[in-house]
């Protein structure tokens, strides 16, 4: 059986590679992980393959045992792995409760290593991995810090993955967008601090951002930019000194 795997399934991202991904008559079966059943349970109605809704929150480690259990009964070939699951929060450092700079790094770096840890083993050659960081990880970020600190550890762990893999055949890919405006990331993160980012310019949509970083990861591209701004991102960072985009991105931050 070749399988796709979706963490984050129920909206976002997650929800748009199910439909993009849906389509794939090379797969027998997509599993949807995420934490609300219905709205798993929706996904079967936008896909010709089947999808198998599984109902976990990956903040909690027994959700990892009962994946891996599952893994091991059925006996699988993932083909896609992914992890598209992800929590932020907008805002000033100090104005972010511990609860949620604990649930960013439960979701964002532990859970998409745990997660990948336990699917490596169905892995092929010609499989795909894919770990949905963020721009915001080319460089600390005020504003968004803890959020952007686990998405720079997510890309750092994905580009050796990518490395280790490489001669397998096995596909892995960071990508990272910027801002998306048709998911429920932003309004979501700007429910604590207001003194966060407030303006949005530019953002991208997730079907493009879904269709986008696809394409690279059949190119085995280690780093997606899936979009013209993070693209531009990505070079600013990777020649501007952080002394001088932080305090750059500060003042975006404030306009």
């Amino acid at each position: 059986m070749k399988i796709a795997i979706i963490t984050g399934a129920s909206s976002g991202l997650g929800r748009e590679f199910v439909r993009q991904l849906g389509g794939n008559s090379d797969l027998d079966e997509i599993w949807a992980i995420a934490r609300r059943e219905d709205r798993l349970l929706e996904l079967q109605t936008l896909c010709s393959v089947p999808v198998r809704p599984i109902p976990l929150d990956l903040t909690k480690v027994e959700s990892f045992d009962a994946l891996t259990a599952l893994l091991q009964s059925q006996q699988p070939e993932v083909a896609i792995l992914v992890c598209a699951a992800g929590f932020g929060r907008i805002g000033l450092t100090r104005a972010i409760p511990s609860a949620d700079n604990d649930a960013m790094i439960d979701l964002n770096c532990k859970a998409a290593v745990a997660v990948t840890t336990a699917v490596l083993p169905y892995l092929r050659s010609g499989s795909r991995v894919l770990e949905i960081c963020s721009t915001a990880g080319f460089q600390p970020m005020p504003g968004l810090n803890v959020y952007a600190a686990t998405k720079a550890f997510l890309q750092s762990y994905t580009k050796a993955l990518h490395h280790e893999l490489l001669t397998s055949g096995i596909h892995v890919t960071a990508v990272c967008p910027y801002w998306i405006r048709d998911t429920e990331f932003i309004p979501t993160a700007q429910k604590v601090d207001q003194s966060g980012f407030r303006h949005f310019p530019l953002a991208s949509r997730a079907r493009t951002v879904v269709r986008w970083a696809l394409a690279d990861s059949r190119m085995n591209l280690w780093v997606s930019t899936p979009g013209p701004v993070c693209m531009v991102h990505r070079l600013a960072a990777k020649f501007i000194p952080h002394f001088v985009m932080v305090p750059l991105l500060d003042l975006l931050r404030r306009l």
